[in-house]
């Protein structure tokens, strides 16, 4: 029983030491029915923070490719979304990523509309990665007490950027070798 125990710490210590996070989330919606249409989020700067000045990059990567490339942890965001892709990629010397995936309805990619006539929503407080609103298409409400992007009713592409972390080369470490080494 206290093996059990141990073995059970031990797991969720390393499951809750993940360090595995982006420096951007760049968001565009795209509209080609009525409340439908394809959503792409591109990750830019995907890296490791450092756990107590031990470098987890390699473990952060694994989880990257077997959770999120490979396995459903995407999927089980948004889990009314059809026709998921994901792609990881060089750009300017740092690792990014892509995901598409098609939406039934607004409430599929977390976006929201009281009617018809009204502004198209979309709730930065309420991402996925603890997101800061950095810059977008449409109008971002006071910040301090609704943290709410609006679009006008008929808007057909949305943009959104968000920050998530900062990369700092002291405590961080860039994902990009453990990419070159694996494509």
């Amino acid at each position: 029983m206290k093996i059990f125990k141990f073995v059970a710490v031990a797991i969720l210590a390393f499951l809750i030491s993940s360090c595995l996070t982006v420096e951007k989330k760049k968001y565009k919606f795209e509209f080609t029915g009525k409340n439908s249409g394809k959503l792409t989020i591109t990750y830019v700067n995907i890296f490791s923070q450092m756990d107590d000045s031990t470098d987890v990059s390699e473990q952060d990567f694994d989880e990257l490719v077997n959770d999120y490339m490979n396995g459903t942890r995407i999927e089980d965001k948004y889990p009314m979304a059809a026709n998921v892709t994901k792609k990881l990629y060089e750009e300017n010397g740092v690792l990014n990523g892509v995901v598409t995936m098609d939406f039934p309805n607004l409430d599929a990619v977390r976006l929201y509309q009281f009617n018809k006539k009204s502004p198209i929503c979309f709730n930065v407080g309420g991402t996925t990665d603890s997101e800061t609103f950095e810059s977008s298409n449409g109008t971002l409400g006071n910040s301090e007490y609704m943290n709410v992007i609006f679009w006008g009713p008929k808007t057909k592409t949305l943009e959104v950027t968000t920050t998530v972390n900062e990369f700092d080369p002291a405590n961080c470490v860039s994902l990009i070798s453990q990419f070159r080494r694996w494509k």
